[in-house]
């Protein structure tokens, strides 16, 4: 997957807290994948919304749009495998997010 940057990286006014945000989407990505294992829907769907609206707050679009086609998934009751394909998903973008020289 490509890099993901934030829109706002180089503003000197976000940067710092574009960078701290960055710094946190790991164990957001972990936190996804425990409340998965553990089957817990509704937290899922609190952590997947509370990224869709971060995400674009911090100039990141593409963790807006995943995030919520994984609520979508399970406020939609889409069932466990298309919950946990938009999980992946979320958690590799997630992951992808870089700001400054890559860290």
């Amino acid at each position: 997957m490509e890099p993901i940057r934030s829109v706002y990286e180089d503003d000197p006014d976000m940067a710092e807290i574009v960078q701290e945000f960055a710094a946190e989407l790991p164990g957001r990505a972990a936190e996804i994948e425990q409340t998965l294992a553990s089957a817990d829907y509704n937290r899922l769907k609190t952590l997947a919304h509370q990224l869709k609206g971060a995400g674009g707050g911090y100039g990141f679009d593409r963790i807006t749009e995943v995030a919520a086609t994984l609520e979508e998934a399970v406020k939609s009751e889409s069932g466990p495998d298309l919950i946990r394909e938009r999980a992946a998903q979320l958690c590799e973008v997630l992951r992808a997010v870089v700001v400054g020289d890559g860290t």
